[in-house]
């Protein structure tokens, strides 16, 4: 198609076998959009179209990611919220004839097929090297090894004991990514042949990152999962079934384990860690997985 079409934060660009998204760098941009600076999505990696109402005079054009085919949307495993998912392009209400126009061009190059699991990879992930600083320590990844090195004001004795990690990729199977936008957002890297059970809590798991009071934000943790997700699969680990890389959902908390969450909060928000709202926020959320 050769045509660009621009909304807020993002310009589409419609070339022959893709769409380039340019994202904007402005203050108003989400930083995860800043962080991914732009990505080109085959047409093979979209499995539909839509266009429906935005909020206060616009409407939104989605692409959407076809299953297994973009590392950065299955590491986010559905946890990014609206106004940080790159595959929507917002617009105002007055282009929305021209936006129908573009949605049904690129229906047009859908194949019935693109519904399917892909088999491999279709969207480039971030490139190494990355890092970021999560609660409790330093996460590296070089393209080939993970790496944490903890911080004395935020690592549990456990991970003291265990000391600073590195990971191969070829060891690994997968990862969990659990956003810092909930309570207990982590990175946890899940090994292939782990001589014992990783401990349930992240706060306690060595191959594992949390997150919390300004720690490991989406625009940092996120592209990181991304990137170790694609060398994993690279690497050829073992997959799950329709091929997808392998990642794991946060067990559910038993209640006595929920109390001392809470209470450990408590100290928090009488150290002046936590807020008064922060606190009241953080119990609900806790409470809400009894």
């Amino acid at each position: 198609m050769g045509d660009v079409l621009a909304g807020f934060h993002a310009a589409w660009e419609f070339e022959s076998d893709s769409v380039l998204i340019r994202f904007e760098r402005g203050i108003r941009t989400p930083k995860l959009f800043q962080a991914l600076g732009e990505r080109r999505v085959p047409y093979e990696a979209i499995t539909a179209v839509t266009l429906s109402p935005g909020k206060r005079g616009t409407v939104v054009l989605h692409a959407v990611p076809r299953p297994g085919g973009d590392p950065l949307m299955e590491a986010a495993a559905g946890q990014l919220k609206e106004s940080c998912d790159p595959y929507r392009l917002v617009l105002p209400a007055e282009r929305e004839t021209l936006a129908e126009y573009y949605a049904d061009e690129l229906r047009a190059q859908l194949r019935p097929d693109d519904g399917e699991p892909a088999d491999r990879y279709l969207v480039a992930a971030p490139e190494a090297p990355l890092q970021f600083k999560a609660y409790d320590g330093k996460a590296s990844f070089d393209g080939k090894q993970v790496s944490f090195r903890w911080f004395w004001t935020g690592a549990s004795s456990a991970k003291w004991k265990a000391g600073d990690q590195s990971f191969a990729v070829s060891d690994l199977s997968g990862i969990e990514w659990r956003s810092p936008e909930v309570f207990e957002g982590h990175l946890r890297l899940l090994r292939r042949d782990a001589p014992v059970a990783q401990p349930q809590q992240a706060d306690q798991d060595p191959a594992a990152v949390v997150f919390g009071l300004g720690y490991g934000p989406v625009h940092e943790s996120l592209p990181f999962a991304a990137s170790v997700l694609a060398a994993v699969r690279t690497s050829g680990p073992a997959l799950a079934p329709g091929g997808v890389v392998a990642t794991a959902t946060v067990a559910r908390r038993d209640p006595a384990d929920i109390a001392d969450r809470i209470r450990h909060l408590g100290e928090l928000h009488q150290a002046g860690f936590l807020t008064d709202e922060e606190f009241t926020a953080k119990k609900a959320e806790l409470l809400a997985e009894l």
